[in-house]
């Protein structure tokens, strides 16, 4: 599995972010991967991006202050908008994981606010958004996947793959367990139950073969995990597998919270999307209703509509 190699931690001023910074700095050295820490300033009327960028650049120094002797450490500080200058700052230096803690505003049930839900949507690279505090190790790491059984391409087969393998990295990473869990829904069920002349053995008899199918493929992606990771981390991290029945939007976030998961690592454009559209609607859903923290991952290619130049 390809590891991170070039990591940005973008601030967040309204947590403490403390824990984020010694988590991005944990997963720099594992990774033996390069860590910039950057802040984005909003204008000022007035002012010169000189005279407030040097207090911003101090502000960055005392959070990095303590890993000095740990990790080489870069610090940036852009002024902006700052989802548009985090995604042009990943196009210009080729960052391929950006960590941020959450906004987490208090006057929402919402642990994501705009500036997150808009790197979800349109950041190009791997998203991991932390709640704080961040644990220093997850205990539960669950992956979310998403197929049509009978139907899988070889994209989304790619697109899930890549969702384990980083998922089973993180819980190889902090001793963690792995849950696999993919919501799924018997084709054509509604419509059987609305006709008189199906018997309830019949309908009974469809979803459970439905259900089989489903199973049978994300069996198949925890087999071909096995095959990627070798048989001993896999029984490290000894995989559950989970197909609740029923709307993905309704579910995934449930039992994420059912499970005690630490993180959910899952896709943000549904598979269907075109490249560059906007994060799919059942993944915003689930993404709102989450209280932990996110390793959001675009599928093959997914292009931003977010450009270098202004």
């Amino acid at each position: 599995m390809k590891p991170f190699k070039n990591i940005l931690y973008v601030t967040e001023e309204t947590v403490d972010q403390a824990s984020a910074v010694g988590r991005a700095v944990s997963m720099a050295e594992k990774n033996k991967a390069k860590l910039t820490i950057m802040d984005v300033i909003s204008p000022v009327a007035g002012a010169h991006l000189s005279d407030t960028a040097s207090y911003h650049r101090q502000k960055l120094e005392s959070l990095i202050q303590p890993y000095r002797k740990r990790l080489k450490v870069q610090t940036d500080v852009v002024e902006g908008t700052p989802f548009l200058e985090v995604i042009r700052s990943v196009l210009r230096n080729g960052y391929d994981l950006v960590i941020k803690p959450a906004e987490n505003p208090d006057f929402m049930k919402k642990l994501f606010g705009s500036v997150d839900l808009h790197l979800l949507r349109k950041c190009s690279c791997p998203l991991w958004l932390m709640k704080p505090p961040e644990k220093s190790k997850y205990n539960r790491v669950m992956a979310a996947v998403d197929f049509t059984p009978l139907e899988a391409v070889a994209s989304e087969r790619t697109f899930n793959n890549e969702i384990l393998d980083r998922a089973a990295a993180l819980a190889l990473s902090d001793g963690a367990v792995l849950h696999l869990v993919h919501a799924w829904e018997a084709v054509a069920e509604r419509t059987m139950q609305t006709h008189s002349d199906i018997s309830s053995e019949s309908i009974t008899a469809h979803v459970e073969k439905q259900y089989l199918i489903h199973q049978k493929e994300l069996y198949r992606l925890g087999e071909a995990l096995r095959d990627r990771i070798g048989t001993n981390d896999y029984h490290k991290i000894s995989p559950s597998f989970h197909l609740p029945k029923g709307p993905t939007k309704k579910l995934i976030a449930a039992l994420a919270a059912e499970l005690q998961a630490d993180i959910v690592v899952m896709g943000t454009v549904a598979r269907t999307g075109i490249p560059g559209l906007i994060i799919g609607n059942t993944a915003e859903t689930i993404l709102n209703q989450l209280t932990c923290s996110v390793l959001a991952i675009k599928p093959p290619g997914f292009k931003t509509p977010v450009t270098i130049e202004e």
